[in-house]
């Protein structure tokens, strides 16, 4: 069990109903914000979908699903969903959504594979987005404007929550930070991706690191990330691959980076069976997902997943990521909470 308990915690918000008032007013102020930057419509989700479709996230690509045999469809398997990466675009395609705009929804998985720590739970809550792009979109310049849109409505949700809860005091820098994860590697080659993430995000605050997915110069990438939904492989004009990447803020209260948005522009046909190959999943063409991008008959996408508890955990000074959702916990680690004044609920 990993338990970070920062000397001297204490709850700014006073007690468990300022805090539930606070979660609302984030999660009601910040989903507006990001449909008015992005240009999404909120659509409902499902919480279990088919398997065999292709359609759940493979995530680092080594996740199992939760999964059980539903009794009125023949005994038929079904999933509880990692995420919605790859649902989102075939409901793009479904509502015939044109360029420019797009859809988000709350996404509601289990993940029991999950090492539980202060920001890691079995529970994942998080709005889900997509948004259909041109071919001509799909470059480093329009991921970058893609996420300075999305760390404005971070920064405009940051400011609000001030007005109504002024003991939290705005701290997030007036710009974002983007390196790749190369240059990361190079700046601190004798340090763990996690460490590089530490560092610079220490300096920046605020960050976005490029090219999640792909092996570096070391022939380890930064980070796994399944074949399937981000395109990591594709030269961006930097010279280096990869169209997506994580949005990371620095966390004072726990002193580390915190990752609060993974997400990138969409694989194409070609990202897509170069990706599979390198991955040794060639088998996954066959399934529904795949081949309906193969064959073009989904959109170009850019998307991605904002976590909902981490978010209110970081604009709301938590040191656990239990004090804004009701999960379950190991005893040990609900005891050593209780006793350091960090409320779980």
């Amino acid at each position: 069990m990993s338990l970070i308990i920062p000397e001297g915690y204490r709850n700014v918000l006073g007690g468990v109903e300022n805090t539930e008032k606070a979660i609302k007013a984030v999660k009601d102020m910040f989903q507006d914000n990001l449909s008015a930057q992005l240009a999404l419509l909120r659509v409902t989700a499902p919480m279990v979908v088919m398997s065999g479709m292709g359609l759940n996230d493979d995530l680092n690509g080594v996740e199992s699903p939760v999964s059980f045999a539903v009794k009125d469809m023949s005994g038929r398997h079904a999933e509880v969903v990692h995420s919605l990466a790859k649902w989102k675009r075939m409901k793009l395609a479904q509502m015939a959504v044109e360029p420019g705009r797009g859809i988000y929804t709350d996404m509601n998985a289990l993940r029991p594979e999950e090492d539980l720590d202060n920001i890691h739970s079995i529970y994942v809550d998080q709005w889900d987005w997509e948004k259909v792009i041109t071919r001509d979109q799909r470059n480093l310049d329009f991921l970058k404007r893609t996420v300075r849109r999305i760390y404005e409505a971070i920064k405009v949700t940051e400011n609000k929550l001030y007005v109504e809860f002024p003991q939290i005091e705005p701290m997030l820098p007036d710009e974002i930070f983007f390196i790749h994860s190369e240059d990361l590697l190079r700046m601190y080659p004798e340090m763990s991706p996690k460490e590089r993430e530490n560092a610079v995000t220490k300096e920046h605050k605020a960050v976005f690191i490029i090219g999640i997915g792909g092996e570096l110069s070391d022939g380890v990438p930064h980070d796994g990330r399944s074949a399937d939904y981000d395109d990591w492989t594709t030269m961006n004009e930097d010279g280096y691959a990869g169209l997506n990447g994580d949005l990371l803020l620095w966390n004072p209260v726990l002193e580390m980076a915190f990752e609060v948005s993974s997400m990138g522009i969409r694989v194409d046909e070609e990202a897509l069976r170069r990706q599979l190959e390198l991955k040794g999943e060639n088998h996954k063409a066959g399934l529904l997902y795949h081949r309906m991008l193969l064959e073009g008959r989904l959109p170009y996408t850019i998307g991605g997943g904002i976590g909902q508890s981490r978010l209110c955990m970081f604009l709301l000074r938590k040191a656990h990521i239990g004090e804004i959702q009701s999960s379950i916990w190991p005893d040990e680690m609900c005891r050593r909470c209780h006793e350091a004044g960090i409320d779980l609920v």
